[in-house]
């Protein structure tokens, strides 16, 4: 009787699905990882340093109240609207009008891509939320802050953080 002599088999290579589920799930992953979640007082300070304070008449506890009800200070947070917009980053800037996500009927008005808004560096929100509070609505453009800030005594939001 011969003996089989055994040929080692070539091992076949994961499926294309399992890669681009593998090349999704990592670029997530990198995604959240450039993900900051702010504590009151270093978002305030971030904030009073890029001149938020004072800006068209908002103080600094406004723009910390807002960005709390908005996104719990996280400037990865993204919510999915049913329109299929989305609102972006630390306050939740809509990509219907003000930035560009994959559709292409966006306004873009802030001329940036909404992924640009998720990130720690807050440069680019803060530049777009500049220009959204120059319209006539004001702060009063986001719902969250007309409910939760608008006419209330805010100083707690600042309050005990050295500029």
């Amino acid at each position: 009787m011969k003996a089989r002599s055994r040929v080692p088999r070539r091992r076949l290579s994961p499926p294309r699905v399992t890669w681009l589920a593998l090349v999704s799930l990592l670029s997530g992953l990198l995604t959240s990882s450039q993900a900051k979640v702010f504590s009151r007082c270093e978002l305030a300070k971030e904030l009073h340093r890029m001149g938020l304070d004072g800006f068209r008449g908002y103080e600094l506890a406004d723009w910390v109240c807002l960005a709390y009800f908005t996104s719990g200070f996280n400037t990865a947070a993204v919510d999915h609207e049913a329109d299929g917009s989305t609102n972006n980053g630390l306050f939740q800037i809509n990509s219907r009008k003000w930035c560009r996500n994959l559709s292409l009927d966006s306004l873009n008005l802030c001329k940036m891509y909404c992924s640009d808004l998720l990130t720690p560096d807050l440069k680019n929100a803060v530049v777009c939320v500049m220009k959204i509070v120059s319209g006539p609505k004001g702060l009063g453009y986001w719902e969250a802050w007309r409910h939760h800030c608008q006419g209330k005594d805010l100083r707690d939001w600042v309050d005990g953080c050295e500029m």
